[in-house]
């Protein structure tokens, strides 16, 4: 414990060590103009303001005909939904993916299921201006037709496209979108095995690092998999990366979870333990799926897993997660209990001083005085290496602790103090007045 803690210190990022399962609140919005899901959703910044943006997806009803072309804006400070017009397709779709790259939205592939019952996988690219509120003329086509895809972006400049499910099977396929010149390259495929080929699996580039967890991997039945992978972008040559293996989740496996992340915290949050048809029935057994009730949890850094905090709602069939902030994220639509399609809107924060920290870890702290003008002082603690953190977890200080700390240039507010002392953690709360 004392080395790991000491080697926290000694970083640059956070402190914490993402094993507790607390931290999280969620929030009903208003409702979408309807109910719907697999709908792919991100956020966009208008001014520095924040909205949300949902595009394709199933109705109520369940069934091929229900797929549709619309396209929905969420005003986060109005708390209001609008209706945009409809994806610039020929037939609805689902299992889109979008990504944000400066002032525009990429809507990448998904799959149109026909009359027949025939599913065909799309190869469009729709581009959405937030600035003027329109669709403009479709990017270049995706060389090979891909829907279910793990789709993330790399420095707000490149959108990787990665396996997925392309007309008639799982692909390893890595496909790089480079929205400056319209032109698609082909990155290093995952290794052609069903551990790394999926579709359903959801991810997020975190640094230069590809997380990307679940899904598919084919087969007779179409098992889910707790799989996590991993990828490691060359900084030098973008289209090569070094794939490896990360040990299973714990827990259920998972398919179309959202996915994204809070600095190197990589979360997922819903889904379904069972893969399942675009009705919610499963594709093994021909019973109805039930979501998950969990957000399961990946330090990158540290390589410690959560096992899942508890959600209040429960919601799957998810394409996609607006983050509105470094802490807060806003999901909207998908399957609630029973196959029910939603019209739903949840925002979900996490506070990082609560959900960072396991309780069982830290020995509580006495300070004084507190509220504190210009020292603090602790009475049981001599000395040990200290860090002050703000509420959102942004670092304001760190050190060897001497009997006290000139907190005197700290704006007012709330701060996280933690001291750490021969390898016993010890924290508490004070205000600088």
């Amino acid at each position: 414990m004392k080395n790991r803690i000491i080697a926290f210190f000694m970083a640059s990022t956070a402190f914490w060590n993402y094993s507790s399962q607390t931290g999280w609140t969620w929030t009903e919005l208003s409702n979408m103009p309807e109910k719907i899901s697999n709908n792919t959703v991100v956020e966009g910044f208008i001014g520095g303001q924040p909205f949300v943006y949902s595009f394709g997806g199933i109705d109520s009803t369940k069934l091929y005909s229900g797929i549709n072309l619309s396209s929905f804006r969420y005003d986060v400070v109005a708390d209001l939904w609008t209706v945009l017009p409809d994806l610039p397709d020929t037939l609805g779709k689902i299992a889109s993916g979008v990504s944000r790259v400066g002032n525009k939205l990429y809507i990448i592939g998904g799959y149109h299921v026909l009359a027949n019952g025939n599913e065909v996988s799309s190869d469009r690219v729709h581009i959405f201006n937030l600035l003027t509120n329109t669709f403009e003329s479709d990017g270049a086509n995706i060389p090979i037709p891909i829907d279910d895809h793990v789709q993330c972006v790399y420095k707000d400049s490149l959108i990787y496209v990665i396996s997925g499910w392309s007309n008639s099977g799982n692909v390893a396929n890595v496909q790089i979108y480079d929205p400056q010149t319209n032109a698609w390259t082909i990155g290093t495929s995952t290794p052609n095995d069903n551990f790394f080929k999926a579709f359903g699996a959801s991810g997020v580039i975190v640094g230069d690092t590809i997380f990307y967890n679940g899904g598919v991997k084919g087969g007779f039945n179409f098992a889910a998999v707790g799989y996590t992978r991993k990828g490691i972008i060359d900084t030098n040559d973008p289209t090569q990366i070094d794939w490896t293996q990360i040990s299973d989740n714990p827990g259920s496996p998972g398919y179309r979870m959202a996915c994204s992340n809070y600095m190197d915290k990589v979360f997922w949050l819903g889904g379904g333990g069972v893969a399942y048809n675009y009705n919610g029935i499963a594709y093994s057994g021909g019973v109805g799926v039930e979501p998950l009730d969990r957000i399961l949890q990946y330090n990158g850094s540290s390589q410690l897993w959560d096992e899942g905090v508890g959600t209040p709602f429960q919601v799957m069939d998810l394409r996609g997660i607006a983050k509105i902030s470094d802490t807060e994220w806003i999901i909207c639509g998908g399957m609630e209990s029973g196959q029910n399609v939603s019209n739903k809107t949840y925002q979900i924060s996490y506070d990082p001083v609560i959900g960072s920290v396991n309780d069982s870890e830290w020995k509580s702290l006495n300070i004084f005085p507190n509220p504190a003008q210009e020292e603090i002082f602790s009475s049981s603690i001599k000395k040990g290496m200290f860090q002050i953190t703000d509420l959102s977890g942004q670092l304001m200080q760190r050190g060897s602790f001497q009997n006290s700390i000139d907190v005197s240039w700290l704006r007012n507010g709330i701060y996280l103090l933690v001291i750490e002392d021969e390898g016993t953690l010890y924290r508490c709360k004070f205000e600088k007045k």
